[in-house]
């Protein structure tokens, strides 16, 4: 090989492997971009959103006068529940600050608590009913405008947030700090109540439990369907035209916006068997029509994979073609039918624009206990919360996102791990 040969060669190769070193470090630029994406995305969602689960409380020293309460019989269970709590709220504000005069300002001391803060004296009276005409210190929610001020300000009041609150409410405010009378606990709130226009007493469960039962009737609709049309598919059906469009739209199911299963959703199970809107059952029925074509595929992939001497064994000693379904392939392709199940399920879970279509957009505030309760889905107090004026829901909203990300990543861990652990290699 002469000299102008090898240079030549030599070139060449220095040119491939400079070009492969670029081809390999726009691989590293790419996961290194993506990975700089949702490290963003995850440090603004917990940025914004860690501070929801704490709240602000203010330590009030109450009198239960049952002249104020207009409680006449402490055994009337009625008027215990109807009393005027809220005006022994009002009245405590004003011993603590008699100074205060005037509608305007008194209506502006009054706003340094939430408005549900009668709910917790009322729950008080009635485990305790021998408080009435006692006084007694409790702690109390704070408005949703002194709990974003007290968050913001820290232990530096001029980084404070004081756009929604007067000089003399952060003057009332700062004498309460300096006599302890404010601090922030963790907000049970956040997790025991639903939905509410006041934003310190506004919950997730609600839509927890909405989503919960939706994907109960998920699973329960959607797992033997699939599984059962994945057997016919890969067992009994012949191969022929029909099949072949069957499977075909089966891959075409799944790559379809999940809008149109809500309009579907809403054509067939309300327009036309005029069923109730807004209700688990109904969302649960429209998720399963989503998640099918995915756990279908699952499933079938989960059947190719059992080895076919398997079967051949069963049916050699005798075994029907049921038996060997049964017993050999289902158990078998198990673990590959839920770990399939499982991520459509996690796809169900956080799905909104088929729920927003069936009514599950609705305002609900009672906790839903049954599949034909009102309720609300998870996804979808994210995005009535995001609609919100008040600041304080942008930090309940990044929460409630912190919240269906933990479910949705357990969910996707679950089942990868379920894919390690069961799965059989051949």
């Amino acid at each position: 090989m002469s000299k102008n040969t090898i240079d030549l060669v030599n070139k060449n190769l220095a040119k491939r492997y400079r070009a492969e070193k670029r081809f390999k470090a726009y691989g590293i630029a790419a996961i290194a971009f993506g990975m700089a994406c949702l490290l963003f995305l995850f440090a603004d969602i917990i940025g914004k959103g860690h501070s929801a689960f704490l709240q602000t409380y203010v330590k009030l020293n109450v009198t239960m006068d049952a002249e104020i309460l207009e409680i006449s019989d402490i055994s009337n269970a009625d008027q215990v529940a109807a009393a005027n709590y809220q005006g022994i709220i009002k009245q405590s504000l004003r011993d603590r600050f008699p100074d205060v005069s005037g509608r305007r300002d008194k209506r502006k001391l009054y706003g340094l608590v939430s408005n549900g803060a009668g709910f917790d004296l009322r729950k008080k009276l009635e485990e305790k009913p021998e408080l009435l005409g006692e006084s007694f210190d409790i702690w109390v929610l704070a408005d949703d405008d002194l709990d974003t001020y007290i968050k913001s300000r820290g232990d530096n009041p001029e980084n404070a947030f004081t756009e929604r609150m007067s000089d003399k409410q952060l003057a009332w405010t700062e004498a309460l700090l300096a006599e302890g009378s404010i601090e922030k606990r963790f907000n049970r709130v956040f997790f025991t109540n639903g939905d509410s226009r006041e934003p310190e007493i506004a919950g997730i469960r609600g839509a927890l439990m909405g989503s919960l039962l939706t994907l109960f009737i998920t699973f329960i609709l959607s797992f033997p369907i699939g599984v059962a049309a994945a057997v016919y598919l890969e067992e009994y059906a012949e191969k022929n035209r029909f099949t072949d469009f069957i499977e075909v739209n089966i891959n075409n199911l799944a790559a379809v916006p999940s809008i149109i299963f809500g309009l579907l959703g809403l054509a067939i199970f309300i327009n036309f068997f005029e069923m109730q809107r807004s209700i688990p059952l109904v969302g649960g029925m429209v998720l399963t029509l989503m998640t099918l074509p995915t756990i279908i595929i699952s499933s079938r992939a989960a059947i190719k994979s059992v080895p076919p001497s398997i079967k051949e064994a069963a049916m050699g000693v005798g075994a029907s073609k049921m038996q060997v379904i049964l017993h050999h392939t289902l158990p078998l392709a198990l673990p590959g039918m839920l770990t399939g199940a499982i991520i459509g399920m996690a796809q169900a879970l956080g799905e909104t624009a088929p729920l927003l279509m069936i009514g599950m957009v609705a305002f609900i505030v009672d906790i839903p206990g049954a599949i034909n309760d009102p309720a609300t889905a998870l996804p979808v107090q994210i995005f009535l919360w995001s609609d919100s004026p008040e600041r304080a829901f942008v930090e309940r909203t990044s929460a409630a996102i912190m919240v269906l990300l933990a479910f949705l990543i357990t969910m996707n861990a679950i089942a990868v791990w379920m894919r390690r652990k069961l799965e059989r290699r051949w």
